[in-house]
């Protein structure tokens, strides 16, 4: 029988972390076994991570810039950056999170021979996920950047603060990420609710549209969804060239943690029936 059914587990996110750091090892080996089993098969291999965001952000500029030519309403007269680069901007941040929460409800049935065979850190798995989702955002943000610098001729400075703006958001998956996956052992539907959960996060956040577009009494669907505060502030940083709103993060980063504390509490006070379902 596996140890992870019977004893007892702390469910002290700073132990956790100290656990984390322990075994960083192991955590990224499993983050890059899930990155190599994606491209696994493929002539190409990984080159794919990069291939792939250069041509979604070619095609979005053609169908929406030539062929559409969609423009931003900043309510500003000046010239505003490529509508193309907007759009990539607020899909990268939901890709990162989409893929995050999308997994999770299998994360633990599809690795099932670590609770029931070894003695494994499984709360661990949700941390490599959550790496696993930054590795390929990384991508496409460094594509975005790219691209940003060859249409405008500058790179902000601000956009090195790209990563202290997806960070909270990490800390929030990983703690929805503990719930879902524990959640799914015990329900298997979990994971066909997952594609309409991501779809309404997608069209209820400003990707394809600024907030300016909705009228004020509806604009609170958007405020509510976790994905808007952090999108404005990724462009405030990478296309605006803006510093980001410290106030509006230290809340985030606060409600991310309390989020992330409550998962993990509950995936360890769930987690000891896993090797009985599974």
């Amino acid at each position: 029988m596996s140890r992870n059914s019977h004893t007892s587990h702390s469910a002290s996110l700073i132990k956790l972390w100290k656990r984390a750091l322990e075994n960083r090892y192991l955590v990224v080996q499993i983050s890059r076994r899930e990155i190599a089993a994606r491209y696994k098969g493929s002539m190409l291999g990984t080159a794919w991570a990069f291939l792939t965001p250069i041509i979604m952000l070619a095609i979005y500029t053609f169908v929406f810039s030539i062929v559409f030519k969609a423009r931003w309403d900043t309510g500003s007269s000046e010239l505003t950056p490529h509508f193309a680069l907007l759009l990539f901007s607020g899909l990268i941040v939901h890709g990162f999170f989409a893929e995050i929460i999308s997994n999770s409800p299998n994360l633990i049935v599809s690795n099932a021979n670590f609770v029931k065979k070894v003695i494994f850190p499984i709360d661990l798995l949700s941390v490599s996920s959550v790496g696993t989702a930054f590795y390929n955002s990384a991508v496409s943000v460094l594509v975005l950047m790219l691209a940003y610098a060859v249409l405008n001729g500058v790179i902000h400075p601000t956009s090195i603060l790209v990563v202290i703006i997806l960070l909270p958001l990490g800390i929030l998956g990983v703690g929805i990420s503990w719930f879902l996956s524990s959640m799914g052992v015990y329900v298997r539907d979990l994971h066909q609710a997952m594609g309409l959960i991501t779809s309404a996060l997608l069209f209820l956040a400003p990707v394809f549209y600024p907030i300016t577009a909705l009228p004020e009494e509806h604009r609170w669907l958007l405020m509510i969804n976790p994905l808007t505060f952090i999108i404005e502030e990724f462009r405030a940083v990478i296309i605006w060239g803006n510093m980001p709103d410290w106030r509006g993060l230290v809340i985030y980063y606060a409600i991310a943690t309390a989020v992330a504390k409550v998962g993990y509490y509950w995936f360890q006070k769930t987690r000891k029936g896993f090797a009985d379902v599974l």
